[in-house]
This record gives structure tokens, C-alpha cells and sequence, in this order.
């Protein structure tokens, strides 16, 4: 069987930032439920670990096959490599594959900045022009800004990393691509309407005393109960959403370093697809922290993208 594969270049190219948020949001309006989504599955690997993230839909479903290398940046190779295969799903038969990577890389800001986008909506004083502060110097942190762009593009963006010469890089590429970012500290979170978390620190990269009460402040870098890029005083006076509630119950350290799951089950904060549909209400006067571990319904919305421009 001689399948279609979508390179790197070709996964790109098929989605700009405001074409994936987009699809994202159809996806959530045409009826995908986070809760419903299948659990991904771990198991570990030389390095790191593997990660398997299946999602079945109509028409067509997904696998996404993904190994974490948490060493490989200092070889200068990338953390996160991996495969996306497409099925139909009458037949589960395969129709396609492309780069996991690449599809990645895109998915996870145009979900954060789906989420963003509706929190800040919500807020009529919200500034036109906010103030970014992106905590992460990685690929992770580049895609964010670049998708922050698509959805604020009168916005400035400063940047937290942990190495200089990340920063640095970080700061020259996206000159050259994209326009300005500047150099800044966790201490400077005070000063920011929008706060984007990442990064791989297990523990919290910031103060969350410091962000304004009107700030939107979202945390995708980690997952797993230990880890966590936020502080308990942060999740304690702030307006919580979630990607999705059971995958949150599963994975999130930001969450379940606060509150017991029983807790937070009783709060039961609003996921991403309530956030697009307008089914919640934004405590204002507080911060909004919207938190995920990353799904596999995203992966399948964007890859489904991808081999439709293709068959266009």
C-alpha cells in the first residue's frame, strides 16, 4: 500500500495560524466533545517516553505516534518527533500519514490561542493591544507568539528563558519572520495582560501574586501530576478553564498540587469547547488561567486540514 505522506513543509504550509485556530473552533461547534476524547497513553523509552494519542471522529479518525526526549535540545534535536496517521472511519482503513512533529508544533499554540482568544473576548476593557509575556525559549515558545500574532497582531511580546543563548535565538528568529520580541524577567508578569507558560520547569516559572487582575494567563508546556508551571496562589485567585476536565483530573499538576480531584470536579471549570461556544461566564476583576496537557481531537481537526487542502 503506497500511502500519501505530508511533510514538514507540506503540514506548514496547510496551516497558518488563523486557518488552524479556525479549525479548531469548527471542530468544537460541529459537535467534538474533550470529554469524550480517548486518554493518551504512556509508556516509557530510552530517553524519555513513548506517547500514543488514538481519536476516532466521522469521517475519518487518528493516531498519533510521538516519543519525549527531554535531553534531546541540548544535542540540538528536537524533544518532541513523531508520526500522524489518518484512517476512515468506515473502513479504518489508512488514507494517510504526515510529520507528528510539525502538526504539533502548530496544534498546541492554535489550541492555547483558541482558548486565549474566547477568555479575552469576554472581557469588553480587554486591550486591543495587550502585552504578551511568554515564559519558554523553544519551538513551543516561538509557535506561540507567532499564533498570538494571528489573533492580536497590534500586540508586543517579551520573553522569559532559562538560557541566554535559547533567548537570543528565540529573539533573532522571529526579527527576521515576524517583527520584534524583547528580553524580559518572571518578575515583569505584573505588567502583562497575556501570560503564556511554555516550558518543561516542573515547578512554577512565576510569582502568581504578580499578574493584573484583568490578565489571561494560560500553561501548556507540562503534563503529569507532578509537574507544574504555575503556583498555588495563582490557581487559588484565578478564574479557572481547562482544555478538557477528564484529561485535566488525569494529567494536570497545576490543577492537582491545589485541590483535591473531588474538588475540582465539584467546581467543575468550563473546557475549550465552552469556551468556543459561549457556555460559560468570565469572573472579571480576577485573573483567567486556562490550563492543558494537550488532546488528541486537536491533533485529528488540524491533521483532517491538511489532507483536505491536499484533496482540494
Amino acid at each position: 500500500m503506497s500511502l500519501p505522506y505530508f511533510d514538514k513543509a507540506q503540514v506548514r504550509a496547510a496551516l497558518p495560524f488563523d486557518a488552524a485556530i479556525a479549525g479548531m473552533e469548527r471542530a468544537l461547534r460541529s459537535g467534538v466533545d474533550p470529554e469524550n476524547d480517548s486518554p493518551r497513553l504512556f509508556s516509557p523509552a530510552p530517553g524519555g517516553e513513548f506517547l500514543l494519542m488514538p481519536t476516532s471522529a466521522t469521517p475519518r479518525s487518528g493516531l498519533k505516534v510521538v516519543t519525549i526526549a527531554p535531553d534531546n535540545p541540548a544535542k540540538g534535536l528536537e524533544k518532541i518527533q513523531g508520526l500522524y496517521m489518518l484512517f476512515d472511519s468506515d473502513s479504518l482503513s489508512p488514507i494517510a500519514l504526515m510529520d507528528g512533529t510539525e502538526l504539533t508544533a502548530v496544534r498546541t499554540p492554535a489550541a492555547t490561542l483558541t482558548a486565549v482568544k474566547h477568555l479575552t473576548a469576554a472581557d469588553p476593557d480587554f486591550p486591543a493591544a495587550p502585552k504578551v509575556l511568554v515564559f519558554g525559549a523553544g519551538i513551543q515558545a516561538v509557535n506561540h507568539i507567532l499564533a498570538a500574532r494571528s489573533v492580536y497582531p497590534d500586540a508586543t511580546f517579551s520573553v522569559v528563558g532559562r538560557t541566554p543563548a535559547r533567548v537570543d535565538d528565540l529573539i533573532e528568529s522571529l526579527a527576521v519572520q515576524d517583527g520584534e520580541v524583547s528580553r524580559a524577567r518572571a518578575e515583569d508578569a505584573d505588567r502583562h495582560d497575556i501570560i503564556l507558560c511554555v516550558t518543561s520547569s516542573p515547578t512554577p516559572v512565576f510569582d502568581g501574586s504578580l499578574p493584573p487582575d484583568h490578565a489571561v494567563i494560560a500553561s501548556v508546556g507540562q503534563h503529569g501530576l507532578e509537574a507544574r508551571e504555575v503556583d498555588a496562589t495563582l490557581v487559588l485567585r484565578a478564574d479557572v478553564f481547562v482544555e478538557g476536565r477528564e484529561s485535566s483530573w488525569r494529567e494536570s499538576g497545576n490543577l492537582a498540587q491545589v485541590r483535591s480531584e473531588s474538588e475540582w470536579r465539584e467546581i467543575a471549570p468550563a473546557n475549550i469547547r465552552e469556551l468556543v461556544t459561549g457556555e460559560f461566564t468570565r469572573e472579571l476583576g480576577r485573573p483567567a488561567l486556562y490550563t492543558g496537557v494537550g488532546m488528541s481531537w486537536e491533533d485529528l481537526a488540524l491533521a483532517t486540514l491538511v489532507y483536505d487542502s491536499a484533496s482540494a
